[in-house]
């Protein structure tokens, strides 16, 4: 067992506040801090406060991968640890984006690779050949835009917008209201010349804020989110292109699930996040950073979704609520404890083979292996536990305590 330090990640759209407040340091916080990662991903591994001097979790897993990981993890995984973990907090919303397939990943990885673009290159798209599915867990009301709707209800919002500006547009949708039809606006709008998205965004923000004026309630809030992504990116055709996707707003407790070719942003609010070990992204609007418009339409998937269909299956096993997914790489839980014992058990059990890692959330917990004592985690810290390691007894020691367990499900 290694008790672990998260890493902050300070981009420009993360809260002065949540992550702070999660660590029990100042709030305001200096900078922007967007993600709290504990994993080892080369680029900034968690460290060990219980290890040797600047020791982090990748270290650990390099000098002993099939100890760490397991024989069997570490095969199919390539000696690595296959998920990342982190608390996202996001103050303003991210780019819209989407991940490619394995298969993608890999053909594209070695196709720059052979192009002599250099890894860390701003107009990388693939800056490894994995992929990247990724849960979120909502801590806070959490919103987001994720998959493309159902083409027959965006007919409905375009038509209600009363836009002249926009009756061509349509018509592609409306006379084809499919996987083709959605391709074929999502395409236009996001290769319209300025000189067109300088006339036709700001009808579509007014025809919004009429739309909210009238007092229609059907489609207020994704025209809310439409006037305020135009506010903070103006004249960017993914100002457009939201129109065409899901907009969710999570509970606390309540989970997303993204897949390949999911074109998505995260717009707002705290959670945890759990992915394969990737930094693939392609993007699609609302960012100033590098777009490419033909490698993102071959890796984004057009099938229109359901909500229903982009959240995971969630059971309940004693104090542990499971969020299932088709992923390989990682499962998630949230586990709620109760230190008084009166309304939920004050201790769980936790065995499995693998690596885990515990993320505290509130509270804190107290964690022992069979012959050791007790080793206590405080909020904004996890603690990883090794294959190697003996399956523990975990007890709240406060009042309530909450945590993430992250593993490598059984395949």
């Amino acid at each position: 067992m290694r008790t672990l330090d998260g890493v902050v990640r300070p981009y420009a759209w993360g809260s002065r506040t949540a992550i702070a407040s999660l660590r029990g340091m100042p709030t305001p916080s200096p900078h922007p801090e967007a993600e709290l990662w504990f994993g080892a991903h080369p680029a900034a591994p968690a460290h060990c406060v219980d290890g040797a001097a600047g020791e982090d979790l990748l270290t650990v897993i390099d000098a002993d991968p099939a100890g760490q990981l397991g024989a069997h993890c570490s095969d199919r995984f390539d000696h690595r640890l296959p998920f990342l973990l982190k608390v996202l907090a996001a103050e303003e919303p991210l780019s819209l984006q989407a991940h490619p397939t394995k298969e993608q990943a890999r053909a594209g990885f070695a196709r720059e690779n052979a192009a002599g673009i250099p890894v860390d290159a701003p107009h990388r798209n693939y800056r490894d050949d994995n992929h990247k599915p990724e849960l979120v867990v909502a801590l806070s009301e959490f919103d987001a835009l994720a998959g493309f709707r159902d083409p027959s209800v965006t007919v409905d919002l375009l038509r209600d917008l009363q836009v002249p500006e926009l009756d061509s547009y349509l018509g592609l949708l409306a006379g084809q209201p499919d996987s083709h039809g959605l391709r074929a606006l999502f395409t236009t709008w996001l290769t319209l010349p300025d000189s067109i998205l300088r006339s036709v965004v700001p009808a579509v923000l007014e025809g919004a804020i009429a739309y909210l004026n009238s007092g229609e309630r059907r489609f207020a809030l994704e025209l809310q989110t439409v006037l305020e992504l135009g506010e903070a990116y103006p004249m960017d055709p993914g100002v457009l292109t939201v129109l065409l996707l899901n907009r969710l707003r999570l509970s606390p407790g309540e989970g997303l699930f993204l897949g390949a070719g999911n074109l998505h942003a995260y717009l707002r609010g705290t959670a945890v996040e759990v992915m394969a070990n990737s930094d693939n992204v392609l993007r699609g609007g609302l960012t100033p950073k590098h777009m490419d418009v033909p490698e993102l339409l071959a890796v984004l998937d057009f099938s229109p979704s359901a909500v229903t269909d982009l959240l995971p299956t969630v059971h309940t096993v004693g104090p542990e609520r499971i969020y299932s997914t088709p992923a390989p790489e990682f499962r998630l839980s949230r586990i709620e404890l109760d230190g008084t014992g009166t309304h939920r058990p004050s201790s769980v059990s936790l065995d499995a083979p693998g690596p885990q890692i515990l993320t505290v959330i509130s509270g804190t917990i107290e964690v022992r292996g069979h012959g050791t004592e007790y080793v206590s985690v405080t909020p904004g810290r996890s603690l990883w536990l090794a294959d190697s390691d003996p399956d523990v007894v975990v007890r709240a020691a406060s009042s309530s305590a909450v945590f993430f367990r992250a593993i490598v499900p059984a395949s």
